[in-house]
């Protein structure tokens, strides 16, 4: 996912900002894994293969992300996914 792309970028529910962190750039310095946070609902929408997951949560599956969001555990910076959604550690 090229920078471009990502700055024209807002949460679908509710068009706030998003917060980008970045796991992984591919030969070309885009995005090929990493994960939105939107800073008002706090939904998380993963980066896959280049290919943000930003689908309404009744299309999405948590059982499909929940392993990848399990590998970046240590991006989470303490929180749990949750409903779709990034809760902050206690």
């Amino acid at each position: 996912m090229n920078f471009e792309t990502i700055e024209k970028l807002c949460c679908p529910f509710d068009k706030s900002d998003l917060t980008l962190t970045e796991i992984k750039r591919d030969e070309n310095q885009n995005v090929e894994e990493g994960f939105f946070v939107c800073k008002s609902c706090k939904r998380l929408y993963p980066i896959i293969k280049g290919i943000p997951i930003m689908s309404p949560d009744e299309y999405r599956e948590f059982d499909l992300e929940k392993p990848t969001l399990d590998r970046w555990q240590k991006h989470l910076k303490g929180g749990e996914f949750v409903n779709f959604r990034l809760e902050s550690g206690n």
